[in-house]
């Protein structure tokens, strides 16, 4: 493989900028929900499928897409991964791109990762000749409910695979600037579902009820309990209630109240621990009231934990692209992502690609989230060169 060869693979031109810069105003005006991704998914086969990629898949594991292209000689396969899934949230703010859909948005910068990947995929269709092996470009439905990964890995997509690779944009990492850690990347995510059923009835007669709502605040405090109590100081934990329904009017008392929450953290015995302990306390308080209390586990991601040696690689190849100092350091995140489930399975790497827009600070997961797209051409290029050097 000739390096001249695989360096004008990546070469920006206008073309490609401006196409980076499209594609991804086109995915964020149309954002759609996990598992519901179907528009999104047909906007990104019918371009794969105009590439003439070797293999093309849809519906996989549910929306998911899935397209192999191969170089012209024989080698390894390496995976990349996008996921697709927008969020439940209004966004605000005057892009002419902005969302059309109402009460949905792209808050988490999923746009700018399927973006990356699909442009990558037509860089690596044009130039077969420039590597050996296979790539295989996944995107990947609901990875913010966290159970879009399972199932495409359950359908078969990591046959034949010896690498993954992935990356997150970071709103609060400064643009120009990745950063890739040997390690625990980030947290554990499970997401729970607590509803406790107590018995309705009128305000002014609260005795004959058994108040879902009244409850539910007991519940919500006390779980903190958990963490300011029962864990140890030195360790990172976090419970996150962060929706609760309860009640119809005003002069009812609910009879039933839903919880939905999220527990993250990097070590497995104490995520285990806690998970059993939110479920024994949640019931215990239950009890106490009268009240009866369902625990259900929703969906279960485990900490990102990425191979030393991948890791070392793809920051060697952003070294080279864009200097010593643009490769920076972190602190592991108590965010989570099901691409663990990839890196269980797989030695891989997931890194995070700076993002910051100009002005106040945009926080993932909010209706001002936006990012500098000046990342895109940078994720472009440092992914790509990753993908190469994994090839090879």
């Amino acid at each position: 493989m000739a390096s001249g060869t695989r360096q004008g693979m990546l070469q920006l031109d206008r073309t490609i900028e401006e196409r980076l810069v499209q594609n991804r105003r086109d995915l964020h005006a149309n954002p759609e929900l996990s598992g519901k991704e179907i528009e999104t998914a047909h906007y990104l086969a019918e371009r794969l499928d105009a590439l003439g990629v070797d293999e093309l898949r849809t519906d996989v594991g549910g929306t998911g897409v899935v397209a192999d292209i191969k170089g012209s000689r024989p080698g390894r396969t390496v995976l990349l991964r996008a996921d697709m899934d927008a969020l439940p949230i209004q966004e605000i703010g005057d892009l002419p791109f902005k969302s059309t859909r109402l009460g949905v948005m792209h808050a988490c910068g999923h746009d700018v990762h399927m973006t990356i990947a699909l442009n990558l995929a037509e860089a690596f269709a044009r130039n077969r000749d420039a590597f050996s092996g296979r790539v295989r470009f996944v995107f990947q439905p609901a990875e913010e409910r966290g159970c879009g990964a399972k199932p495409m890995i359950d359908a078969g997509i990591l046959e034949g695979v010896d690498r993954v690779i992935g990356l997150h944009v970071w709103s609060e990492l400064p643009t120009g600037h990745v950063s890739v850690r040997p390690d625990v990347v980030m947290a554990s995510a499970d997401m729970f579902t607590l509803t406790i059923t107590g018995k309705a009835g009128h305000g002014a007669q609260p005795d004959r009820t058994i108040d879902a709502v009244m409850i539910a605040a007991q519940v919500v405090t006390a779980m903190q309990t958990l963490i300011s109590r029962e864990t140890s100081p030195r360790d990172s934990a976090v419970i996150t209630i962060g929706s609760l329904h309860a009640g119809t009017a005003s002069n009812i008392v609910a009879g039933e109240a839903v919880l939905e929450g999220t527990l993250r953290t990097f070590d497995k015995q104490l995520r285990d621990r806690l998970l059993r302990r939110i479920a024994e306390l949640a019931d215990g308080v239950c009890r106490a009231m009268r009240a009866g209390c369902a625990f259900r586990l929703d969906s279960e991601t485990p900490p990102v934990v990425n191979d030393p040696a991948v890791a070392e690689l793809v920051a060697g190849e952003a070294r080279k692209l864009l200097g010593g100092d643009a490769v920076v350091p972190f602190s592991p995140l108590m965010v989570g992502e099901d691409f663990a489930y990839f890196l269980e399975s797989r030695p891989g790497c997931f890194f995070l690609l700076g993002g910051a827009p100009e002005g106040e600070p945009a926080v993932h997961h909010t209706p001002g989230f936006r990012i500098d797209e000046g990342c895109l051409a940078i994720g472009y290029r440092v992914m790509g060169a990753a993908i190469l050097a994994l090839l090879a």
